[in-house]
């Protein structure tokens, strides 16, 4: 197999910090890539040096020549003065890209068409943005897809879909992304960055997390053999002064090197025992709630009892009412109609989105000590400063102001200032959002001993089928739904309802539009219809060009323009409107 990009002895630096020491590797043509590896650890410094937005400081990066390299970043930075259509497939006749099926199969599986192709992108929101920026990379058909975090923004269909539709397609991916699910789905193998390398796994996530723990395994089982000499070295060093002098000195420094390599004791999040505030047997009864954003119906009239102990996941559409579901929950939003009664001995913890619970103008240690000074974890009374460091905070680091934390560090801190609260009731609203894969196990580790009730808003597949007992769905018609069967479940039923509003519209297509053959007929007469008119259009731009200085003759020719203009707009909609029906 054929490398698309190479990259020999490849270092690079951020002033102290070394991001790639001596790192070789390749990508090779066809090959699936997952990049995973700890928030600043070099991964989107990696893809800026393979797709050339970056240089390294010394090594060498080689393409081969005519590679085809398609990018989406985590910033998804777009034209203002264009629209959504104009950016993803050009200024083209409409026929010339629509008649593409792989290409409406992309704008329709990203949502595109609803938000509206005509649409300015300075109008759009992020998540709409990146959903642009995903099918601009798409339709291209690259030799070298490469991919930033790709799933923000996207709810479980769109996930679904996207990891649909790069399984079969050609040509080689590499992504990063906290989506574990996702990684198992696409990628066929793993590279792991940190401390400056590059440790390469085959096959998706499930197999890098397995062989991980059989290289720990083995470290373990060495570790023990080392401790079991180190004792030995150590008991014979402590013999004293005169013992030592008689022995040989390669002993000595043999001993010496066994102390200085140790490794650290592990640091890992344990804080689980924070929600110490008894719950009641009413933790929050929704009864007869409706609930109204503008002209949209969130809630239609739903019952819903949240007891103790219970471990929900919410999942839904984007703009299905997710977020405001919570807020409701917290009581930080009434209902339109009916009743929210909140146990009396329940104390809430609400993580949103936004991060805005935060103190940007305090340090780490000054926004921990903030909460609380001290905290008792498994019989140990803990500083402020230790709370920060089992969360992830060096020593050092605690002394950064909060507006300078990266986004993760953002949310590790928001975590553990709601925990330190001492809630018995955690609503977690994408909990996963800038988090990398190891910090997600760690968080899965304390929720896996969270002793109070957890409701939980993700797309991360990976965290609902670890941390909750139970699913449901806000379907976009008003309810919610119980699902037993999980996501998979919720993609069946989405499914199903799709598939019966398609049937029912092509019933009606056909009832309006006649037969297949008829179609056809009336896309040929369309595909001439549009010909002549861009023909006719030429030529009078011609004439406008020759009559410039004939005022009357140029206002004539002008009129006639743009009614061939309009004509001629109006026909490719009905082209493109004809061509979706009878695919």
């Amino acid at each position: 197999m054929a490398n698309l990009v190479n990259l020999e002895n490849v270092n690079k630096a951020y002033g102290t910090t070394v991001v790639l020491d001596s790192v070789s590797l390749g990508v090779g043509d066809g090959e699936r890539i997952g990049v995973v590896g700890r928030n600043g650890g070099g991964k989107s410094t990696l893809l800026r040096l393979i797709v050339g937005e970056d240089l390294p400081d010394s090594g060498r990066v080689t393409r081969t020549g005519g590679v085809h390299v398609a990018r989406v970043d985590q910033r998804s930075d777009l034209p203002a003065a264009t629209t959504v259509r104009s950016y993803v497939v050009g200024d083209g006749a409409v026929h010339e890209w629509a008649g593409d099926a792989a290409v409406r199969s992309i704008l329709e599986g990203l949502g595109l068409a609803a938000v509206g192709l005509d649409s300015d992108l300075a109008r759009l929101s992020g998540g709409e943005r990146r959903r642009v920026a995903l099918a601009a990379a798409l339709v291209q058909q690259a030799d070298l897809l490469v991919l930033d975090e790709p799933t923000n923004h996207l709810d479980i269909e769109g996930i679904t879909w996207l990891a649909e539709h790069l399984r079969p397609r050609r040509g080689a991916l590499l992504v990063v992304t906290h989506d574990r699910w996702f990684l198992d789905a696409v990628c066929e193998r793993m590279w792991e960055i940190g401390d400056g390398g590059v440790r390469p796994f085959d096959g998706g996530y499930a197999a890098y997390v397995l062989a991980r723990a059989e290289r720990a395994r083995q470290a373990d089982a060495s570790e023990a053999r080392r401790q079991n000499l180190l004792r030995k070295e150590l008991a014979w060093l402590r013999r004293g002064p005169p013992a030592r002098t008689s022995k040989p000195r390669f002993r000595i420094d043999a001993a010496e090197a066994l102390i200085a390599d140790v490794p650290p004791p592990r640091r890992s999040v344990e804080l689980r025992a924070l929600a110490q505030r008894r719950l009641g047997r009413t933790v929050v009864d929704v009864e007869d709630v409706t609930m109204k954003v503008g002209d949209r119906m969130l809630l239609d009239h739903v019952t819903w009892h949240v007891g103790p102990g219970d471990r929900i996941g919410v999942i839904g559409v984007n703009g299905s009412g997710k977020t405001h579901l919570l807020r409701l929950l917290a009581q930080e939003i009434p209902p339109t109609t009916g009743t929210v009664k909140v146990g009396q001995t329940v104390h809430t913890a609400h993580l949103s989105q936004e991060i805005r619970e935060l103190p940007d103008h305090l340090r780490v240690i000054e926004a921990v000590s903030e909460v609380r000074t001290t905290a008792e974890l498994e019989g140990v009374e803990l500083s402020a400063g230790q709370l920060a460091e089992r969360f992830g905070f060096a020593n050092e680091r605690q002394w950064t102001p909060v507006g300078d934390l990266s986004g993760g560090e953002r949310r590790r801190l928001q975590l553990l200032r709601l925990l330190l609260t001492q809630p018995n009731l955690l609503l977690l609203d994408e909990p996963t959002n800038d988090l990398d894969t190891d910090t997600l196990a760690e968080l899965e580790d304390l929720l896996d001993g969270w002793p109070g009730t957890i409701v939980v808003v993700s797309h991360d597949r990976y965290l609902l089928e670890r941390v909750c007992d139970t699913t449901v769905a806000l379907l976009g018609d008003g309810s919610l739904a119980a699902l037993p069967g999980g996501v998979d479940e919720y993609l069946q039923r989405r499914a199903a309802g799709a598939a019966r509003a398609e049937s029912a519209a092509a019933e009606d297509r056909r009832e309006r539009r006649g037969d297949t053959r008829a179609a056809r007929k009336e896309l040929t007469r369309l595909e001439r219809r549009i010909d002549t008119l861009h023909k006719r259009e030429a030529t009078l731009h011609d004439q406008l060009a020759a009559a410039a200085a004939d005022y009357p003759r140029v206002a004539e020719l002008d009129a006639e323009l743009r009614s061939v203009v309009a004509d001629r707009e109006a026909t490719e909609e009905s082209w493109l409107a004809l061509a979706s029906e009878h695919e």
